[in-house]
């Protein structure tokens, strides 16, 4: 009688030989296979799916720091570490080139000086301009011409930046608001801040106020539209997304649409103090009283009077320096900081 053999039905979870044997390379490789395949679909099998399934919700319940830990991860990847960079680096990159351009003004000024290129009481040298500051230092009057340019700039751009910022989140919200004044506040931003001075002179004559309105005509628009400008640059994902969560209103504004836009809405103060500044210096040129005080703008005209162009030229630089100053001090530290946090500039500069 022949001898048959039986084979035992194979347990659910064994898989079945294959040609190879169940040890075999090809066996090996079809267990790979069929592990990830359905039975004769070629769809994942259900195991698979359920594993997915529940990697994708472990991924979803995940608390918000390892999700942040994986995308600072990811960011790892992506960028390359840098070394500390050294403070002679930083001096050589920041502070040799301006030092090294203001050495060949001077150079130049100089030289035109020295071979009079323009008669020497209407042209002075750099010794000159530096001895009229001086004399003014030590009369204790310098620094109170600085400071009240500097007070007056400060309390006008803080009252546009508080007009500005309401009226340029109106006009980029409200469709009908943007068609009816948009328009108006481009042609404001590029009319010269000058030309307001004679109107507000006769509307406030010759007081601070007088000052003050020219200064916000100057600033006003200049950050508003800077606002506008940064609104239109967000992503609508963003407000999609601040939707969803709840925030809507006043929180939707202040928690998103404020964040989102900060790097046009800083851009736009950056042209706001440079609006406000020069608007500040036409109407102290202009408006000269005794109950005004003297700023840089009236010592400027007053050099003008006096033909003392020694004492113009100093002027003209404190008011370049002041305006640089305020730039730099201020400004340019809070634009790298946003910009930096948001990835756009590199961690060491």
């Amino acid at each position: 009688m022949a001898n048959t053999e039986t084979h035992s039905p194979a347990a659910p979870g064994d898989p079945e030989p294959s040609a190879d044997g169940p040890a075999g390379p090809a066996g090996r490789t079809g267990l790979r296979k069929d592990a990830a395949k359905g039975p004769a679909t070629g769809r994942p099998a259900a195991g698979t799916a359920t594993s997915t399934a529940a990697a994708a919700s472990d991924v979803a319940d995940a608390p918000s720091d390892q999700l942040a830990g994986l995308g600072a991860g990811l960011d790892a990847l992506e960028t390359h570490a840098k070394a500390r960079v050294p403070l002679a680096r930083i001096l050589l990159d920041r502070v040799v080139p301006p030092v090294v351009a203001v050495a060949l003004v001077l150079i130049g000024w100089q030289l035109a000086y020295h071979f009079e290129v323009k008669p020497h009481y209407q042209l002075p040298s750099p010794a000159d301009v530096a001895r009229a500051l001086q004399d003014k230092w030590l009369d204790g009057t310098l620094l109170g011409y600085v400071w009240e340019s500097v007070s007056r700039g400060a309390l006008g751009f803080a009252a546009s930046l508080l007009i500005g910022t309401p009226l340029g989140l109106l006009v980029a919200r409200v469709r009908f608001v943007r068609a009816a004044i948009g328009p108006i506040l481009s042609g404001l931003q590029s009319l010269p801040s000058v030309a307001w001075v004679p109107a507000a002179i006769i509307w406030f004559g010759l007081t601070n106020s007088t000052i003050y309105a020219v200064v916000l005509l100057g600033a006003v628009p200049s950050i508003a539209n800077g606002l506008v400008a940064g609104v239109d640059q967000i992503p609508p994902l963003y407000l999609r997304a601040g939707r969803t969560i709840g925030a809507t209103g006043f929180a939707g504004v202040r928690h998103v649409l404020l964040p989102a836009a900060l790097p046009g809405y800083i851009a736009g103060l950056k042209q706001g103090w440079a609006f406000s500044w020069r608007s500040l210096m036409a109407a102290e040129l202009i408006a000269t009283s005794p109950e005004l005080g003297t700023g840089l703008g009236q010592l400027l005209d007053q050099a003008r009077v006096d033909s003392d162009m020694s004492l113009v030229l100093a002027a003209i630089l404190l008011i370049l320096i002041v305006g640089i100053g305020i730039e730099l001090l201020i400004f340019a530290p809070i634009e790298r900081r946003v910009l930096r946090s948001r990835g756009l500039l590199a961690s060491n500069r």
